[in-house]
């Protein structure tokens, strides 16, 4: 069984056990970002626009950021972890940042501390679901749009909470409405819509988060003449639909084949991962 190794600031250890440190503000307050980058070939790949959404999710959290956050140091960063486990074709990398340690709901500082770990995944090519996923929606709390909603912060009940009720109804995720009661994103990834052969997906100013894969499609949908619109999406936009994929920075793009009653087809998110891959 391979070794798989985190950097926990700077010092390189074995995830064989405990790994953060006591006091760690992310841990006790949810103090704290994270990124999800993909692996590709052994290297994560659209590292820069991870880097700038994690920058700037810093600045609305009020943390300040060594110049030497870019995107050139965690590329090596992550490389390196890569190298060290064994990581040769697919695999995600998770990299954390937190405020470092000391204070209660007042920190002492506003210094941060990262943190990378690093798995292995089982194909190297984004690959769409051979069977479409069963989705309904979460009804017992609905996002806030904030100033913190297009950043994945470490406040991640409402996603935790939703999770669970999706298994508990044997469901392979769950939407989540934002405060006027529209559809933005489910669990873990951004969402879209397909109706006559155009696109449509949430805008940033519906609360969802600001997903680097969601950008990467719309622009790879620019690039290839396919029409596409940021819009709000509700339930009844779903039974008009014909598809309703989901997509994240580790898994790519998921169709979706059924909504309640309604039955997705999975054309145009077939053609979105022969774009990804090429």
């Amino acid at each position: 069984m391979k070794k798989l190794f985190v950097n926990n600031n700077g010092t390189v250890i074995e995830n064989n056990g405990p790994t953060i440190e006591a006091g760690n503000r992310g841990h006790l307050y949810g103090d704290g970002l994270f990124e999800s980058i993909r692996i590709y070939n052994g290297k994560p790949i659209n590292v820069d626009a991870h880097i700038a959404r994690l920058l700037e999710g810093m600045s609305i959290l009020k943390m300040r950021a060594p110049s030497f956050y870019t995107t050139e140091f965690f590329t090596e960063k992550i490389t390196e972890l890569a190298e060290k486990s064994e990581v040769t074709a697919g695999g995600r990398a998770r990299l954390s940042i937190d405020r470092t340690s000391g204070g209660t709901y007042m920190p002492e500082s506003n210094e941060t501390n990262f943190f990378i770990e690093i798995y292995g995944l089982e194909h190297n090519d984004f690959k769409l679901n051979e069977k479409g996923l069963e989705l309904d929606i979460y009804m017992r709390m609905k996002k806030e749009k904030n100033i913190f909603s297009n950043f994945k912060t470490k406040n991640g009940l409402l996603y935790v909470m939703a999770a669970i009720e999706a298994k508990e109804k044997n469901l392979d995720d769950i939407l989540l409405m934002n405060s006027d009661g529209k559809l933005i994103e489910t669990t873990s990834s951004n969402i879209f819509m397909v109706s006559n052969g155009i696109l449509y997906t949430p805008s940033l100013d519906e609360g969802c988060v600001g997903g680097t894969m969601r950008m990467r499609i719309i622009n790879l949908a620019l690039d290839n003449n396919i029409r596409i619109y940021e819009s709000p999406i509700t339930t009844q936009n779903l039974f008009l639909a014909d598809e309703l994929f989901i997509t994240n920075a580790i898994s790519g793009v998921k169709w979706v084949g059924g909504f309640r009653t309604k039955r997705f087809t999975n054309i145009i998110a077939h053609q979105i991962v022969d774009l990804l891959n090429q």
